[in-house]
């Protein structure tokens, strides 16, 4: 499924906006889903992330034309196990070791889905495990990525312009790409404000909107080099879980890595 600022070239506004209701439908039932999970924490983040993963094994494993899917859903299951009962560190090992496992049994691009989706679900797990911070961090997160693709997705279409590579996203604009940084960096100094740190939340939004974008680009490049639409049908109006998480999966880590270079339990955006 292209991502929220693609299929900008279709004549009249119907056509335009045409997926706008089942798009917002889903987003109804899971983001609320989603939202709960991540305030309340502990087991039911957790169990979040490992269906997600499990999920995105599955669709990996149909788009590198594997035969079955459930190893490939395995492996991501036994990465979330070693993080959940090992820590963390175990966890980031696990993505490495089954990854280079998986790579002579399944071949190279079905391995590559194991750091693909595997290091961004570590990474999930972590920050909410953040004392303190987990919650704000992890909640900083998902509205700059939900922010950027409701940025792009509206101006991009408004809008249009020129296109942003044409060769790997045909859709996509330079007016969605800042719509999206713009919305996306807002989302998080919004966040950051009762928290009294709007200036540098914003910087941390952008930075976190720019590399979900380049998310979003990569799995377009994916795709079209397979030669599909979509990842899967998992989510209507969204494609597949891959379609509807390839912001986070680039932006998580990224996160990770902003919060772990931050001393005395800082958030994110300080």
């Amino acid at each position: 499924m292209p991502a929220l600022s693609e299929r900008f070239n279709k004549p009249g506004m119907s056509g335009r906006w045409s997926d706008l209701y089942l798009r917002a439908a889903s987003a109804l039932v899971l983001g609320p889903l989603a939202l709960f999970c991540l305030w309340w924490g502990g087991t039911a983040w957790d169990l979040l992330i490992g269906v997600a993963m499990a999920g995105l094994g599955h669709e990996w494993a149909r788009l590198a034309g594997l035969r079955y899917t459930w190893p490939l859903s395995g492996i991501m299951l036994l990465v979330w196990a070693a993080a959940m009962l090992l820590g963390i560190s175990a966890g980031l090992q696990a993505v490495v070791f089954l990854g280079l496992a998986a790579w002579p049994v399944y071949g190279r691009f079905a391995a590559a889905g194991v750091p693909y989706a595997g290091l961004a679900g570590v990474c999930l797990i972590w920050l909410r495990q953040r004392h303190e911070v987990g919650l704000e961090d992890t909640a900083f997160l998902i509205l700059v990525v939900w922010g950027t693709d409701i940025g792009a997705y509206i101006v991009g279409r408004l809008f249009g312009g020129v296109k942003l590579a044409p060769r790997i996203s045909p859709g996509k604009t330079w007016s969605g790409a800042l719509g999206g940084l713009a919305l996306g960096g807002a989302c998080g100094a919004g966040l950051a404000a009762t928290h009294g740190a709007p200036a540098y939340a914003f910087g941390a939004g952008v930075l976190l909107s720019f590399v979900a974008q380049a998310g979003d680009l990569l799995e377009s490049a994916i795709k079209r080099k397979l030669g599909v639409k979509d990842s899967g049908r998992t989510i209507p109006g969204h494609g597949g879980l891959f379609d509807r998480l390839d912001g986070f999966l680039t932006a998580a880590p990224m996160a990770a890595l902003l919060a772990a270079s931050m001393h005395g339990g800082v958030g994110l955006w300080g």
